[in-house]
């Protein structure tokens, strides 16, 4: 059964990935309810639709996708297998179960303490895989050309945590600001949904400690010490749990959580390209500019507070090539549904929980 026939007009966008057919309905059958004849037509659809409410009237969106293209899942299988294993040298050195210097590293002494670096990296990688399937997911779900998570192995201690994150790739333009928003904010919130039982987890088994002119949580390595900061939710959260509030020693797994939660928060920043820019842009993208520039000069200004502030402002400067603009969605004008302004404030909210003025205190 043809559409076109419920239709008054309709415009149509190919793209290399979907054909994309925005529509305005015939109010006749647009109900709601809709009509029987136009239910059908659309049960018949190969592929996905959504409705928009404008000002001329009910539109439909209709994607009809191409062929899927064949993923290179074995280049994204070797390198969750290389961040698995070494955020797993990462969680041994934390747990103190390996030395940090790699000339100690042999025998099965090595082998058994590395293995109880698995309660850091294990729960570390959920959370990052979850963030990405979070937008992966959406991105499929309307029907979007996007890539598989790539995972960013990185250097274990001194030099960092065993991974760089991960990341997935679109590589097509977007319909409108709803499937933007949608896509953006579904991985932070994905993420945190995990980190938080982990960090719970966490903190039950870590310990109460005190180092001599330092307060709050701190992680061992070695003779060395790290000292994470707090936020609104891991302050929360160690006021619930008996024994957390004070100076405490994190286990492999509560550090997984804070990290989660420090993931969180650095691609909720309304920059460029970041999750929090997806969310600004998709919200209000006459904004996007002037928010992106000021939240940059902030990160700036907070290195004062920690250095990696101004690292990871280079290199976001660096990734959106001095700019900090947002590409542009196929349909700007197409309105946000009651629904993507929960979202959006939502995405604030968690935001303002998981924000860490100095992730990483001296």
């Amino acid at each position: 059964m043809t559409i076109t026939r419920f239709l008054l007009a309709w415009r149509t966008t190919p793209l290399h990935d979907r054909e994309v057919l925005d529509a305005l309905v015939d109010p006749a059958h647009a109900g709601p309810p809709l009509s029987a004849p136009l239910a059908e037509a659309l049960r018949q659809w190969p592929g996905t639709y959504y409705w928009s409410d404008e000002a001329d009237g009910r539109h439909l969106v209709l994607t009809r996708p191409h062929p899927v293209r064949r993923e290179a899942w074995g280049v994204h299988a070797l390198l969750f297998a290389a961040v698995l294993a070494t955020t797993t040298l990462t969680g041994a050195m934390v747990a103190g179960t390996i030395s940090v210097h790699p000339g100690d590293w042999r025998g099965a002494a090595f082998l058994r303490g590395l293995s109880h670096g698995l309660l850091f990296s294990l729960p570390l990688l959920a959370i990052l895989f979850t963030h990405e399937m979070g937008h992966y997911l959406t991105a499929r779900r309307y029907q979007v050309d996007v890539s598989p998570p790539f995972f960013l192995p990185g250097f274990p201690p001194p030099f960092g945590i065993g991974t760089f994150g991960a990341f997935i790739r679109l590589r097509t333009i977007v319909n409108d600001r709803r499937q933007l928003l949608d896509i953006g904010a579904a991985g932070p919130i994905a993420g945190f949904l995990v980190a938080v039982p982990i960090l719970w987890i966490g903190l039950l088994h870590s310990h109460p400690t005190a180092p001599e002119g330092f307060h709050g949580m701190v992680v061992r390595l070695g003779d060395d010490l790290l000292f994470p900061g707090d936020s609104l939710v891991t302050l929360l959260l160690r006021r619930l749990v008996a024994g957390a509030s004070g100076d405490i020693a994190l286990h492999p797994t509560a550090f997984a959580g804070w990290f989660g939660m420090f993931v969180t928060m650095l691609n909720l920043l309304p920059m460029a390209q970041l999750d929090g820019g997806h969310i600004v842009y998709a919200t209000t993208p006459r904004w996007h500019q002037p928010v992106a520039s000021a939240f940059w000069l902030i990160v700036m200004l907070l290195g004062w507070f920690w250095i990696g502030w101004l690292v990871w402002g280079f290199i976001v400067l660096v990734l959106s090539r001095g700019q900090l603009r947002h590409p542009p969605v196929l349909d700007a004008y197409r309105p946000l549904p009651a629904s993507g302004r929960w979202l959006a404030w939502l995405s604030l909210l968690l935001f303002i929980l998981t924000f860490a003025p100095a992730p990483f205190r001296s």
